[in-house]
């Protein structure tokens, strides 16, 4: 099992959606409610068997069930208008209306389905209430609800803390809390726009750590996403080192970290030195860019440069980010299925050469 071999294989939580996996979650689709379910099963299954073939030790359902990635959370609650960005027709969750439970166990039940299917360790993703907050709340449609997005953000905390019980209930191996809010604080010109960024970036620790306050009996992780999958999209490209935000994430109360280092700017290594020494990093040192595929030799390097300030046990091998940036992003399962063999193959480098 992952926790007792060095250099685990991972992937952070996503998979490329075929676009068969698209249709199925679909508004069009007119799949009755069994059909569906029988349907993604077996696309999920699909999804682990990719997984297991390239050898990986930590699998994921990849976050197929969930129309949208963060959206999930309007299947944990009521109090969400749920419709399509005029923007860019994207899926679009508001909050419009006072949280309470709906579902609570939506994505243990992911989690009790994927025990069905391997004996690996699982991983179970969640979204990071600041980042809820960021995305959902609207200062029209969501004000008579929350008059500040502070308070619809501490409302979330309960809601996802729940969920992170229930996970732990069903035998989870890992409970990954997705932060792409905090990481933005990297980013000068982002700091810029706040008030007050260090007094924010606090907020979204302090609002983790509610989540996960006194939560015993699985590893708690939190992915600070950097926006890779967002470049991926053409979209905003966030630089900047991690020294902006170490005071906060040393103040994290987690077991494991997934950090990403090969986006361009992510500053030096050395930063590991600051990380509590009781804490593992998931180290992203397998591209997840479209037509990007790291050698086996390039990704034992990265893992090398980490070994500079980290003992072994501390190291989990993954990829910079999810597979699949967004509902409806177009990646190739076939490429990010090498990827992953290679990030197998470097890990049994790794273990040969420093058991």
């Amino acid at each position: 099992m992952a926790n007792h071999i060095l250099f685990p294989a991972s992937v952070i939580g996503s998979m490329p959606r075929p676009d068969f996996v698209k249709h199925l979650i679909g508004d069009d689709s007119t799949l009755g409610e069994e059909e569906y379910d029988r349907l993604m099963g077996h696309a999920i299954h699909a999804s682990v068997a990719l997984q297991e073939t390239a050898g990986l030790d930590i699998v994921s359902d990849g976050e197929w069930w969930r129309k949208s990635y963060i959206g999930v959370i309007a299947e944990l609650a009521h109090g969400f208008e749920v419709g399509t960005n005029p923007a860019d027709g994207r899926p679009w969750t508001i909050v419009v209306d006072k949280l309470s439970p709906r579902k609570p166990g939506f994505i243990a039940k992911e989690v009790a389905f994927l025990k069905r299917l391997t004996g690996r360790g699982i991983k179970a993703t969640l979204p990071a209430p600041a980042l809820l907050g960021e995305r959902m709340w609207d200062p029209e449609k969501s004000s008579k609800a929350y008059p500040t997005r502070d308070e619809f953000v501490s409302d979330c905390v309960p809601i996802l803390r729940r969920e992170v019980e229930l996970l732990r209930d069903e035998g989870v191996t890992v409970v990954q809390i997705d932060d792409p809010h905090l990481c933005l604080f990297v980013d000068s010109e982002i700091r810029a726009t706040y008030e007050d960024a260090d007094k924010a970036a606090d907020f979204a620790v302090d609002m983790n750590n509610q989540v996960f306050d006194g939560i015993d009996g699985v590893k708690k992780a939190v992915h600070l996403c950097r926006r890779a999958g967002a470049r991926a999209r053409g979209e905003a490209d966030h630089r900047g080192t991690f020294d902006p935000i170490m005071g906060q994430l040393c103040r994290l109360a987690v077991d494991h970290l997934t950090m990403e280092f090969i986006t361009p700017g992510s500053g030096e290594m050395s930063v590991f030195r600051q990380i509590p020494e009781n804490v593992e990093i998931g180290l992203g040192c397998v591209s997840c860019q479209p037509g990007v595929i790291d050698s086996v030799e390039v990704i034992v390097e990265r893992v090398e440069q980490a070994l500079k300030y980290l003992e072994p046990h501390r190291i989990t091998l993954n990829p910079d980010c999810g597979f699949a940036p967004g509902s409806a992003a177009t990646v190739s399962l076939d490429e990010v299925y090498t990827k992953l063999c290679n990030e197998v193959k470097a890990a049994e480098v790794l273990r040969c050469k420093y058991s």
